[in-house]
């Protein structure tokens, strides 16, 4: 790690924290050549492997802007959709991968999605598996009634 005051190559740290969400850690450090001190943040950088084989950083937005389509005409706030994408992001961390496959991203967004709204969820979901009959919108909506009795 560069000193941000006289560019010396080295540093030492002092102390290391885990953030509050568990995705980042806080380092305080010192130069050992002109001893100023300074902090830096270190984040886990997650990679979402699409269906294609590409890979891209994950973003919480991207997340959010595909719930929000869905939302379109439903009384969902954007304080309501970014806590979907605080939740959505928080568990695909706790998987541990560095690379998460798209699929599990879709997943990890329908069981936030059932609890916000259930008309949301059937229609994030049938985009997101395919509905291609009736028959799979009443498995859809079995799906939310057993959860919602739970």
């Amino acid at each position: 790690m560069y000193c941000p005051y006289c560019k010396h190559p080295d540093s030492r740290v002092s102390d290391s924290r885990v953030a509050d969400d568990g995705s980042s850690i806080r380092r305080r450090r010192q130069c050992p050549e002109c001893e100023r001190r300074f902090t830096t943040v270190e984040q886990i950088q997650l990679a979402v492997v699409k269906r294609s084989g590409a890979v891209e950083p994950f973003t919480r937005d991207k997340v959010v802007q595909g719930v929000r389509k869905a939302c379109k005409g439903r009384p969902i706030s954007e304080t309501d959709l970014a806590k979907l994408g605080q939740k959505v992001e928080e568990s695909i961390r706790s998987m541990g991968l560095a690379e998460v496959p798209a699929e599990e991203i879709g997943l990890a967004i329908l069981a936030p999605l059932g609890e916000l709204d259930e008309v949301v969820y059937l229609r994030f979901a049938s985009v997101y598996e395919n509905y291609a009959s009736i028959e799979d919108f009443e498995s859809g909506i079995a799906h939310l009634r057993n959860h919602s009795e739970k």
